[in-house]
């Protein structure tokens, strides 16, 4: 289950970019090239880029599935701070929940939030106002994944 209150992000990010991207296949690719020109130009920020840029895909993969009806965009936002990368996912689907769910060995699908809980430090969804909900991941907190299960 994801996480649902402390859904703020931390308050002075260095970069904060939002891009729009439309309901499309092409998106999470469209996402993770964003996610890595913005990672690229900050040099420190190196270490999020294999664990950011899979949290993206798969962040963006189900607000295109799931998350966004036929006519709507997603709004993807990257918070940049020194010591944490934040990737929120905007969507117009307020009544739909992320669910985690175990896959079948033969399932084709249904494993991304499985992954993000399991590489992310700290992952939730929150409403959005207006319209719809954020789902959010973050990396790079002091606690690696492994320390919190523990």
């Amino acid at each position: 289950m994801p996480e649902i209150a402390d859904s703020a992000p931390d308050p002075i990010p260095v970069v904060r970019v939002e891009h729009w991207l439309l309901r499309s296949r092409r998106s999470p690719g469209e996402a993770r090239r964003h996610l890595g020109a913005l990672l690229a130009g900050a040099p420190a920020a190196q270490q999020f880029a294999d664990i950011g840029l899979l949290l993206v895909s798969e962040l963006v993969t189900n607000a295109v599935v799931h998350g966004t009806p036929i006519g709507n965009k997603v709004l993807l936002v990257v918070d940049l701070a020194p010591a944490r990368l934040r990737i929120e996912v905007h969507d117009a689907r307020g009544d739909r929940e992320p669910v985690l769910r175990t896959a079948g060995k033969d399932d084709e699908s249904g494993r991304g939030l499985v992954l993000v809980k399991s590489l992310a430090h700290r992952w939730g969804c929150c409403p959005r106002l207006g319209i719809g909900k954020i789902v959010w991941a973050e990396v790079g907190s002091s606690a690696t994944p492994a320390e919190r299960a523990a």
